[in-house]
């Protein structure tokens, strides 16, 4: 009897084995997906108890912003128009008056609970005004330089062009014609913008430095007296990425232990190291320097210490009010983590806040702030705030 040929027997065996395979792997998750379903003012827990009228001065600024777009589609926001009469009876309720603006709010407004698909839970993280020490001048001890926007960086909102690429970014150098894409950080700590870029600072560590890439904003204490505030003014374009994931891959680290404390004792005890992992993260800020109220969210106007939320631009425009519900840590390590009930509004974006349930709560300035925000990982949900008529038509699918 004649042997069947060997690669005749191999062939079905592989495929058998590709097919179990798949069969035992979970299957993949489904694409990020914003479902918005009406709800009421009950279901929101704890929604007698915050002192609402802490949000007014945000809610005041967004309603600015919205009223200057007057005519545009705002999206899920609907028409500027809508905002115009709850807005200006916002503006007659007096300070710390929280009983008149919950009469209002639930007179007007209708909120509509978001989910991801059928997730109506996501993660909840917070930023804060970072502190550096620096120089306007470089200076022994003052030489790692905060950039400004660079001369040939081009940013596009790609939301002009297409309106499902509404909230996407991108941003290059034009080269004969064609965008295409910016250095990295690498590539820009390395000196590869020559003069293109115009140095806001010159401050004294490069580790703070990284993570006022991360926060967007932060006060400088000047060598020569003074303080200036930066802002951010532009990126390059890359994506964000998360060092703490790569020590959690590494084993130096693991997701329940990662904050940017641990991240920064890391780089602390590992400065040979801390360098090459920093620019692992290709995303890149410039800055601007800021006078007056700030610091300035991503839709241009000052935030306000817990009560401003970044939120991805990609599901959502900005300027909305929302009710969150979360936790947060308290500010000692050694104490019990603290519900977060309360009135916000959606005025900021980030790099790494992703997903239509997603936020970052914006603590302010010190060491309080850090300290919260740089622990913060929760879980939470939130309801969006919308003027009945915007809220009816979600109902009904228009």
């Amino acid at each position: 009897m004649q042997a069947m040929p060997r690669n005749r027997l191999v062939w079905p065996l592989l495929l058998l084995l590709v097919l179990l395979v798949q069969g035992c792997a979970p299957p993949a998750p489904p694409p990020d997906r914003l479902v918005l379903k009406p709800a009421r003012f009950a279901d929101l827990q704890g929604w007698r108890e915050d002192r609402i009228a802490e949000a007014l001065p945000a809610l005041a600024r967004s309603c600015q912003a919205i009223a200057r777009q007057a005519g545009r589609d705002l999206g899920l926001l609907g028409r500027a128009e809508e905002w115009a009469g709850p807005c200006a009876r916002m503006q007659a309720i007096a300070p710390g008056d929280d009983a008149a603006l919950r009469a209002l709010l639930e007179a007007e407004f209708v909120p509509v609970a978001a989910a991801n698909n059928d997730q109506t839970e996501g993660l909840f993280t917070g930023y804060y005004e970072a502190s550096l020490r620096g120089s306007r001048r470089k200076a022994p001890g003052f030489e790692v330089p905060l950039l400004g926007r660079p001369s040939d960086l081009v940013m596009v909102d790609l939301g002009l062009f297409r309106d499902q690429l509404r909230g996407q970014r991108i941003a290059g150098r034009v080269n004969e014609g064609q965008l295409r894409p910016y250095e990295t950080r690498a590539e820009i700590e390395t000196g590869a913008l020559a003069s293109k870029a115009p140095v806001i600072a010159w401050v004294s560590d490069p580790v703070d430095a990284f993570f006022l890439h991360i926060q967007g904003s932060g006060r400088v204490e000047l060598a020569e007296g003074g303080v200036l505030r930066v802002g951010y003014a532009a990126q390059n374009g890359h994506p964000y990425f998360a060092i703490g994931r790569r020590l959690i891959e590494r084993g130096a680290l693991t997701p329940e232990t990662v904050s940017m404390q641990t991240i920064r004792a890391w780089l602390a005890d590992n400065p040979g190291e801390a360098a090459a992992l920093m620019r692992e993260n290709p995303s890149f800020v410039f800055f601007r320097e800021l006078s007056g109220e700030g610091p300035i969210g991503a839709q241009n106007v000052a935030l306000t210490a817990g009560r401003s939320l970044a939120v991805d631009r990609a599901h959502f425009p900005l300027g909305f009010p929302l009710w969150l519900d979360t936790a947060h840590p308290a500010a000692d390590p050694a104490a019990p983590d603290r519900p977060l009930r309360r009135l916000m509004v959606a005025q900021d974006t980030g790099g790494a806040i992703r997903g239509p349930v997603r936020g970052d709560v914006f603590w302010g300035h010190g060491p309080e702030a850090a300290a919260i925000a740089g622990r913060m990982k929760h879980k939470g949900r939130y309801w969006l705030l919308l003027p009945r008529p915007v809220a009816a038509r979600i109902a009904a699918g228009v």
